[in-house]
């Protein structure tokens, strides 16, 4: 039988209800299920048990703690129980048995304790730092011959929650106990919730029950031995809420402590209970507790952070993606620091810091302005990066990544968004942004028509929106027949509302275009003058009988050169008519274009200075011609003569 100072012990108030915000029972619920893993016989090897962490959760302490991880070789000897009996049984004599209780979460393993075999019961710190926010499953196996009973508890706001787990329910609890509470949601309503029992090993050892929302009892069929027991439940309106299913050894119990196995269905699928929980004996000091702080180097918390344990004496950090370890302590207990990402520790009270920094690179921002082969610098020009405006150039510490630069509008010139700038741990990269200089050049003659070798003004002008001062240089070139005395190009700066110009006056000979260009950028424009045509000249003649002919000679500027109209009038047939026509120096022609009266096919050629027409008949004669020629317009006129 139990001595009175551990029946006092273990009959602690124990009101899981109230913990789980489902409300009070009926009557008063004392003493501790424990959980139980059994090693060998039993439906399900393991046992496992959920812990959620939701984002505004993650970090908080876990403290993820357990009563008698150990199997207590003092529990039950002989057949007998001993004094402090929690209900670890070995069926063997000599027999190893072994616990192993392992977190598991999205990273991976986060802690593994193997717990053999010893004499007394203890209260050990599994986890009691911050998680991830995630799902985290702790399993128990058991090695070996009998079955180990445990306890488990967590710190709020988190909970335990399974859908299949063991219980040991145990002669010396006289009163009922919780065994887990199942929480009943609106959605469920019209569905199937099965409770599932497997065994009690009947009737005599114990009952159970479910108190549903409004205090109903429902009693619950106990199973055989070796079977398992279905309660069907329909749900309905008046049913949403907490159901709490609770457990109580009989009197007529043949046995110090039973395995019972509890299931929960929602039309035959799985859905998880919240269970567990468990206050220490007066007195008992935790036994092993392992305090890890995981900060910055300001000694603040580091979000999302936590820790793993190898083994039972080799704890490392968690960091969130791309941290550094900066360095390790043992601030209580004794080990040895292997790294700032490793600490190997003896078992009992021990606090571990570990410090690390979050993944820091910088990014160098800075702007050009590209004009022609040259690359001014540009300060003050705005851009925004990883959500923050900032101006040129700027340098932003910022975690690894690829980051986009976005720059910023600049008048008077173009820009492209530039690659993104890439980011790693303890470097500098860069980041420049090119703009492209918009110029214009204009070039204008004033007038545009002269007279030949009339004089006219020409401007070629540079101009821009951008504000810095960019140098260049406007060169005119002029086409021949065109000149002047005043230099042709200048040097200087302009920007915005500060043009460059070049004013030349020109005397203009010939129609024709000039160029400027803008260097260092060879930007080119041009403009025309044209040259009235020369004036025409006449000549008339009377020939033999008293007939006439008259000769009409027009020039027009046209391009290179000049079209020449010879108009020949006669009245009466003539033989070998000679249209004198003299060519300037350096001048040549194109060929004759003939057109004469209706009817006729006039036939010309070209003879030294004359244009030979083998016949004419009474009619007009219209000959054409290109003259092409360098001289000015008032040097290509020549007066015509007839002769036959």
């Amino acid at each position: 039988m139990p001595t009175p100072l551990f029946r006092s012990v273990m009959s602690v108030l124990f009101v899981l209800g109230a913990l789980w915000g489902a409300g009070r029972v009926q009557g008063q619920v004392v003493g501790v299920l424990p959980f139980v893993s059994v090693g060998q016989k039993w439906p399900q090897a393991q046992e496992s048990y959920v812990i959620r962490v939701s984002a505004q959760d993650a970090g908080k302490p876990v403290n993820l703690e357990v009563y008698s991880p150990t199997f207590n070789l003092a529990d039950y000897v002989d057949g007998r129980r001993s004094a402090g009996y929690f209900g670890d049984e070995l069926y063997r004599k000599n027999e190893v048995f072994q616990s192993t209780f392992t977190l598991s979460g999205p990273g991976g393993p986060v802690v593994e304790r193997r717990y053999g075999m010893n004499r007394e019961h203890t209260w050990d710190s599994l986890f009691a730092g911050g998680l991830a926010a995630g799902t985290y499953t702790l399993k128990v196996v058991s090695s070996g011959d009998g079955k180990n009973s445990f306890a488990l508890r967590v710190a709020a706001p988190f909970v335990l929650e399974t859908s299949d787990f063991s219980v040991n329910a145990r002669a010396s609890e006289k009163a009922a106990v919780l065994a887990a509470t199942l929480n009943v949601t609106p959605d469920w309503v019209g569905k199937t919730v099965g409770l599932v029992n497997y065994d009690i090993d009947g009737a005599t050892e114990a009952e159970t029950w479910v108190i549903q929302p409004g205090g109903t009892r429902v009693n619950l069929k106990p199973s055989g031995n070796g079977e398992t027991v279905t309660d069907p439940f329909t749900i309905t309106a008046a049913q949403v809420g907490p159901w709490q299913v609770y457990i109580r050894v009989l009197p007529s119990t043949k046995q110090f402590s039973n395995a019972i196995r509890y299931s929960f269905r929602l039309d035959g699928q799985p859905v998880r209970a919240q269970v567990g929980g468990f206050a220490p004996p007066d007195g008992l000091k935790i036994s092993n507790q392992l305090l890890v702080e995981v900060v910055d180097p300001q000694g603040q918390p580091i979000p999302g952070s936590s820790y793993a344990l190898v083994g039972d004496a080799v704890v490392r950090p968690q960091l969130p993606a791309g941290y550094v370890p900066v360095s390790a302590s043992i601030v209580q207990g004794t080990g040895n620091i292997t790294s700032p990402a490793e600490v190997r520790f003896q078992p009992g009270f021990t606090k571990v810091r570990f410090v690390a920094r979050p993944p820091s690179g910088r990014l160098v921002v800075d702007a050009v302005a590209i004009y022609g082969t040259q690359r001014i610098p540009l300060s003050g020009t705005p851009f925004e990066v990883a959500g923050r405006t900032l101006s040129t150039p700027a340098t932003v510490p910022l975690a690894p990544g690829d980051y986009l630069v976005r720059p910023g509008a600049v008048p008077g010139a173009t820009v492209s968004p530039p690659l993104p700038g890439q980011v790693t741990d303890s470097a500098t990269s860069r980041v420049t942004v090119e703009y492209r200089v918009l110029t214009d050049i204009t070039l204008t003659t004033s007038p545009d028509i002269v007279n030949a070798c009339d004089v006219t003004q020409v401007t070629a002008t540079a101009r821009t929106d951008f504000a810095q001062r960019l140098p260049g240089r406007l060169k005119l070139t002029l086409p021949s027949g065109w000149s002047t005395d005043y230099p042709l190009e200048v040097p200087g700066e302009f920007s915005a509302g500060l043009p460059l110009r070049l004013k030349v006056p020109v005397r203009v000979c010939r129609s024709d275009m000039a160029e400027a260009i803008l260097d260092p950028i060879d930007l080119r424009t041009t403009s025309m003058a044209r040259v009235r045509s020369p004036g025409g000249s006449n000549v008339t003649r009377n020939v033999q009988g008293g007939a006439r002919a008259s000769l009409a000679k027009t020039l027009e500027a046209v391009g290179s050169g000049y079209t020449v109209t010879l108009r020949l009038a006669v009245d009466s047939t003539l033989n070998n008519v000679k249209l004198i026509d003299p060519l300037p120096s350096g001048g040549s022609r194109s060929a004759l274009n003939v057109q004469g009266p209706a009817g006729t096919t006039p036939r010309a050629r070209f003879e030294g200075d004359a244009v030979i027409l083998a016949q004419v008949v009474p009619g007009t004669y219209v000959i054409t011609y290109t003259l092409v020629s360098d001289l000015p317009a008032d040097r290509v006129s020549s007066v015509p003569d007839l002769d036959w």
